[in-house]
């Protein structure tokens, strides 16, 4: 049998390049190698976004709209939303119980985001607990490999720790010891220069009309020692020739010796950037539009993958409840 593999991406806004290239294309992959649960982690998502939800449903739906039209398949992969899936939530609670406040505290990603997200309140107990309901996804599914960066790598070690924890404590190999499935991503930096993200607004989204592409593309921080057309260019310092070699690494070279030797300005190398984006979004754009023509389609994706991922959650959780000596009786 395959192994299960877990991943998802929380629905806090428009799905962009970043995660086209972080991420779904490597879910793609994955699909024809492992048994894949993807899962939108709206309970994740409320954790920093719980003082404006209005958009969640939206989103929602959004995404998974964008995960189908890139390639994920529901006839290879489980679909499923986080929060209808009750059990998240019970084996969250579980680990709770065992997790100290010491590791959670020294998680490098969360002493980061308190330190650089200013414009939320994030002093609360589930922002802290965020790796300890990640931990209840993978385990739930007692998933044996786990896609992530190199960044999350301290988040799949907690999981492990929380795994390895439960399975001392009650005396057996319960849990696994899930894997990194470190992903090969093409590094891709925001409009600006700095990390994609919709908090900075330096993303272009897949969904992304020809118009505003070209103009968000005309605005991208080009070689800062390029002054005028006749100064040669530096293509390795400037983040529209990054672009090239992950959108169009054929035409790299040619674009970089013309920058080099002044043979080209930014103005028209960032119009014929555009156009590349453009035409590379084409036919995504062209199967959403397709998708949301049939919106109960998408929703009964939806349930399949809920009542194939309840079913895998349920039976943990029965095992989970004998192993703590919880009641399952009615009182």
């Amino acid at each position: 049998m395959k192994k299960i593999i877990l991943s998802g991406m929380r629905p806090t806004g428009k799905l962009h390049l970043g995660h086209l290239m972080g991420a779904l294309d490597n879910w793609i992959k994955l699909q024809d190698e492992y048994e894949c649960l993807f899962m939108v982690a709206d309970w994740h998502a409320l954790m920093s976004e719980y003082e404006n939800p209005i958009d969640l449903k939206e989103n929602i739906l959004d995404n998974v709209v964008d995960w189908l039209a890139c390639g994920i398949s529901p006839k290879k992969s489980t679909i499923f939303v986080q929060s209808h899936v009750k059990e998240h939530l019970e084996l969250y609670m579980v680990f709770s119980l065992i997790t100290q406040l010491g590791l959670l505290e020294r998680c490098p990603t969360y002493k980061e985001q308190m330190r650089e997200i200013t414009n939320r309140d994030l002093s609360t107990y589930a922002f802290l607990g965020y790796p300890v309901l990640q931990a209840a996804d993978i385990l739930l599914y007692k998933a044996e490999a786990v896609p992530v960066g190199e960044d999350q790598l301290a988040h799949l070690e907690l999981t492990r720790q929380i795994s390895r924890k439960f399975n001392h404590i009650y005396r057996l190999e319960f849990f696994p010891d899930p894997k990194a499935v470190l992903t090969r991503t093409n590094r891709l930096l925001g409009l600006d220069g700095r990390k994609m993200s919709k908090s900075y607004n330096n993303y272009i989204a897949l969904s992304e009309e020809p118009d505003a592409i070209l103009k968000k593309v005309m605005n991208m921080f080009t070689d800062p020692a390029r002054i005028k057309f006749t100064d040669p260019g530096h293509p390795e310092k400037c983040n529209v020739h990054s672009y090239y070699a992950v959108f169009a690494p054929e035409r790299k070279k040619e674009m970089d010796e013309r920058c080099r030797k002044s043979e080209i300005g930014c103005v028209d190398c960032k119009k014929e950037l555009a156009q590349i984006l453009i035409k590379y979004l084409e036919p995504i754009q062209e199967k959403r539009k397709g998708l949301l023509k049939n919106k109960t389609k998408i929703f009964d994706i939806l349930a399949q993958g809920e009542k194939k991922a309840g079913k895998i959650a349920s039976q943990t959780m029965s095992e989970v409840r004998k192993l703590i000596n919880l009641s399952d009786f009615a009182l």
